[in-house]
């Protein structure tokens, strides 16, 4: 049966303290909706619909970034969770699958927990998620009796018994759409908050005499995010979980607490990454490269048995065929290193290629803006570019070519040439010391002056 998922997003965020909608504070880079939608299609959804309130034209723009076929429907009066999944009805008219209901500032519900959710439907009308808390507190309560989910009571409104329950309510929920849509239809807003809560239909099921049920799933899936507090420690959850499946996956990480990866950072095996490095968004590292401590990787690809740092700097546009080896204290930005050349030392090579075998000395500079547009150099194979080289863009360099240390390369260098471009150096015998009397002299007066 086909399935649409209704992810909740309408929230303002108050304790956020923030212009920014809360679903779009950002967990490892990317928003914490997305965490969410990324875990929704795992069930192939035939729609995904997102129920936006606060900000919905921010939260509009920012789907169509991640995913243009997701729909937005914006809940303009926010009246509860159910009055939320009602605005969902006139886009999912006709439609006869699965419902299954997200939150986007939920953002850790796992694949297999919504697999096992459509799996339990299947002998159930209606789905609650929930989890074994190791404080209830205040959650909800999933009153049990064997499979069947009797209640979900609110804390408030629990008996002491019911209190002592552990068993808690996620609020996310599976059920087919003209089922729950029908349900929602009998939801009231007699409470203290005046509000149509989805937990109601829990009790309007059974009084159906539909079978309702509940699965449950580890803790830490159901975080929800509603501080700046909590989205720190949903990052911590999230580096965390990243950490041990790269190291399960066969990724060496030498000081693991101190690595940070993004969202969607892919590491091949038998890499090594070192103490402190950091990775941004659209990072990739093929099999058994090396990434060295305090670097910085963002929008980058880096191949096959190369290594980067200490201390460098890979920003976007940087493509390391491999073998290469990017040293510390060099910056590559929208450029092409080919297989086995070097970059080691002090270096800022941007707007550029550079061909196989090629040697670039410390202090290489592509000056590679003019203030207003940007310009490519070109670098040959096999090539050696001499310590402080600046290349003035556009410029190319040929194959098996050479600059002598200090050159500024003002114009093209052909194949198997050496460039010099350094101005002629005199001396003055004598003068040093005599502009060192001078300015010994010039400090005296100045401190005598002062006194």
């Amino acid at each position: 049966m086909s399935t649409a998922l209704v992810i909740l997003a309408a929230g303002k965020g108050t304790r956020m303290n923030s212009d920014l909608p809360k679903v779009l504070h950002p967990i490892a880079h990317a928003p914490m909706l997305q965490h969410a939608l990324v875990a929704g299609q795992t069930l192939q959804p035939e729609r995904t619909i997102v129920i936006a309130g606060h900000g919905a034209e921010t939260v509009r723009t920012a789907l169509a970034e991640i995913d243009e076929d997701v729909e937005v429907i914006v809940q303009e009066e926010q009246l509860g969770t159910a009055h939320a999944v009602a605005q969902a009805r006139d886009a999912l008219a006709g439609f006869a699958g699965n419902i299954v209901v997200l939150y986007g500032d939920t953002p850790f519900v796992s694949a297999d927990t919504l697999e096992r959710m459509i799996e339990a439907h299947s002998d159930a009308d209606l789905v609650v998620l929930g989890f074994t808390a190791a404080d209830p507190g205040r959650y909800g309560r999933l009153v049990m009796d064997g499979n069947s989910l009797e209640r979900i009571v609110e804390y408030k409104d629990a008996t002491d018994a019911e209190r002592q329950i552990d068993f808690c309510n996620s609020g996310l929920m599976a059920g087919q759409a003209t089922q729950i849509f029908d349900l929602i239809d009998k939801v009231d807003c007699a409470n203290a908050s005046g509000e149509y809560y989805l937990t109601d239909l829990v009790g309007l099921a059974r009084a159906e005499g539909l079978r309702v049920t509940a699965i449950s799933c580890d803790e830490a899936e159901t975080l929800g995010v509603n501080s700046r507090v909590d989205l720190a420690q949903a990052d911590q959850v999230f580096q965390a979980r990243t950490r041990m499946a790269m190291m399960e996956d066969g990724v060496t990480l030498m000081a693991p607490e101190t690595v940070y990866f993004a969202f969607d950072t892919v590491i091949g095996r038998d890499s090594v990454i070192e103490p402190n490095v950091v990775f941004g968004p659209g990072v990739t590292v093929e099999s058994g490269a090396q990434i060295r401590a305090f670097s910085h990787l963002e929008g980058c690809h880096v191949s096959r048995g190369s290594k980067v740092g200490p201390y460098a700097r890979l920003r976007p546009g940087a493509e390391l065929a491999e073998d290469t080896h990017i040293g510390n204290f060099v910056e590559i930005k929208n450029a092409e290193i080919a297989a086995g050349a070097k970059v080691n030392h002090l270096s800022y090579i941007g707007d550029a290629s550079v061909g196989e075998k090629t040697n670039i000395g410390a202090g290489t500079i592509t000056c590679n803006y003019d203030g207003v547009m940007k310009h490519r150099t070109e670098i040959g194979a096999r090539s050696f570019i001499g310590s402080n080289t600046m290349l003035i863009a556009p410029v190319s360099v040929g194959n098996e070519a050479m600059t002598a240390t200090g050159t500024i390369v003002t114009k093209n260098i052909e194949d198997g040439a050496l460039a010099l471009g350094r101005a002629e150096q005199e001396n003055k015998p004598g003068r040093a010391r005599k502009l060192m009397d001078i300015l010994r002299a010039k400090k005296a007066r100045l401190k005598k002056g002062a006194e």
